[in-house]
């Protein structure tokens, strides 16, 4: 096989998978082809053969697609190869890694993490974390406001 072939047949499995990914994301948000098609500005039969691995779309595609997906687009275009993937958190990776998440969910997830640190880096505000632990609640320093879960509260009912 030469180099060229090699391309071409990673590229036809970039392609397959991004058509992949894009049907389970369509599927798990229950949403039905033609629903996407409507939303996202496209076709019923060009969004199909996306799906299919037939057709590599742009990244304006791609773009619109996401956005009918509420998903974030940067997660298509890692998917399809435009952007590569960045280096996670902790946080992303325990996010990734929770098996009682939906991919959806994990999706909404990141976006609000990731929005929260973009409104952050633009005030100007660090927050490093010190890897000290407190000795009283075995907290690390600045946490123990979130290692304490609040009492829950007891509403009266109305038979008393």
């Amino acid at each position: 096989m030469s180099g060229v072939d090699g391309v071409d047949k990673a590229l036809g499995q970039a392609v397959e998978d991004i058509g992949a990914y894009i049907r389970r994301q369509r599927e798990s948000a229950q949403v039905s082809l033609r629903q996407l098609a409507k939303v996202a500005g496209i076709s019923n039969p060009y969004l199909s053969q996306i799906e299919r691995g037939l057709r590599k779309p742009s990244a304006e595609i791609l773009g619109q697609i996401a956005t009918g997906l509420r998903i974030s687009a940067e997660a298509l275009y890692v998917k399809a190869g435009i952007l590569e993937e960045r280096v996670g958190s902790a946080v992303l990776d325990s996010l990734a890694c929770d098996p009682e998440l939906t991919e959806r969910q994990k999706q909404v997830l990141h976006d609000i993490y990731e929005s929260f640190r973009r409104e952050n880096r633009a005030a100007g505000i660090s927050t490093p974390v010190s890897a000290e632990r407190d000795e009283a609640s075995g907290a690390f320093a600045g946490t123990s406001a979130l290692a304490v879960a609040p009492a829950p509260i007891r509403l009266p009912s109305e038979e008393e």
